[in-house]
């Protein structure tokens, strides 16, 4: 099956998410607290369900991996990976930092993501070897390769903050950088592939928090691996994101 035609189907399952998400934005839904303690609404469950409507049309022997629904033919050659809204947390305190995230995964390897952040206004996609593209404009990782010039943005670190030797680490490059700052989210990914950051690190995210958003980091030139400096996969929880030379200087400071 052509990359073409799978991004055409991520692409309109997300704008069909969009519809749906921004009918229900800032409507003071009804919060349920799921077994991890995240919250859910609605808006996430209706919006999974558009998007798989879609894609199990177009493509329904593939398997299916959704953040409300859960998984569904694993054994696939092909699994769509799906967070309806990634910062649910962030929808339903009415901020705009929340994104529908869609990525295909085939014979184990990541090649198509599709990141829809529909209150925020931005939609940024990519399919193996075809580039990377925000809002239709191709986009490329910075070309920044000192830490000593560098932005990095920080998310999630609570795992990070207690390995006392990480943390230290952390510090230190804390010192040494141009700017820290902490988007978090699709955000500072989206900031990534278009060059306006140069780095990013997380220690607590899931698969389909990240999935899309490393094709996307890589078709723009980037690296896209855990902190250890392993490939992303199903079991993937942290991130080490950047332009490749600057990679190359921070994997050593996180390795085990």
């Amino acid at each position: 099956m052509s990359l073409d035609h799978e991004l055409d189907a991520a692409l309109t399952a997300a704008r069909a998410a969009a519809g749906v998400i921004d009918a229900l934005y800032r409507r003071n839904l009804e919060i349920t607290v799921k077994a991890d303690r995240s919250p859910v609404t609605e808006a996430d469950v209706r919006a999974e369900e558009a998007i798989r409507e879609v894609l199990a049309k177009r493509f329904p022997g593939y398997g299916f991996y959704g953040e409300e629904t859960g998984q569904s033919g694993m054994q696939a050659e092909s699994v769509w990976l799906v967070d309806p809204i990634d910062g649910t947390k962030s929808f339903v305190r009415d901020c705009p930092f929340f994104s529908t995230q869609i990525a295909l995964l085939r014979g184990g390897e990541l090649v198509l993501g599709v990141s829809s952040a529909p209150a925020y206004g931005e939609l940024a996609w990519a399919a193996r070897g075809a580039g990377a593209f925000l809002d239709g404009e191709r986009i490329r990782v910075s070309t920044v390769a000192a830490i000593g010039d560098a932005i990095v943005s920080t998310g999630n670190l609570k795992s990070l903050a207690r390995s006392a030797p990480r943390w230290a680490r952390y510090g230190e490059l804390a010192t040494r950088v141009s700017r820290i700052r902490g988007y978090g989210d699709f955000v500072h990914y989206h900031l990534l592939a278009r060059g306006a950051l140069d780095a990013v690190i997380e220690s607590d995210v899931n698969i389909l928090d990240i999935a899309a958003l490393t094709v996307i980091v890589r078709e723009a030139g980037g690296v896209f691996t855990d902190l250890d400096g392993r490939d992303v996969g199903l079991a993937t929880t942290s991130v080490l994101a950047a332009n490749a030379p600057l990679h190359a200087l921070l994997a050593p400071l996180f390795a085990p």
